[in-house]
C-alpha cells in the first residue's frame, strides 16, 4: 500500500500558519515565509505544499 501524497494548497498570502488541519490529531501551529523567489514552502510537519497564487503556473 502507498502512502497517500501530501495535500497542496494554492494561498494569496506569502506568510500562512499550519496546524496540521486536523484538530487535535494535527500538530502544532507554525507559521511559514513563502519565498517569493520560489513560490511555494512545505510544511516540515505534515508536509502540507503551500503554493502561493501567483506561481502556481511555474510550480506545476
Amino acid at each position: 500500500m502507498t502512502p497517500d501524497a501530501p495535500e497542496t494548497k494554492t494561498v494569496d498570502s506569502y506568510r500562512i500558519a499550519c496546524d496540521g488541519g486536523e484538530g487535535a490529531l494535527g500538530h502544532p501551529r507554525v507559521w511559514l515565509s513563502i519565498p517569493a523567489d520560489q513560490g511555494w514552502i512545505e510544511c516540515p510537519y505534515c508536509d502540507c505544499k503551500f503554493i502561493h497564487k501567483d506561481a502556481v503556473t511555474d510550480a506545476e
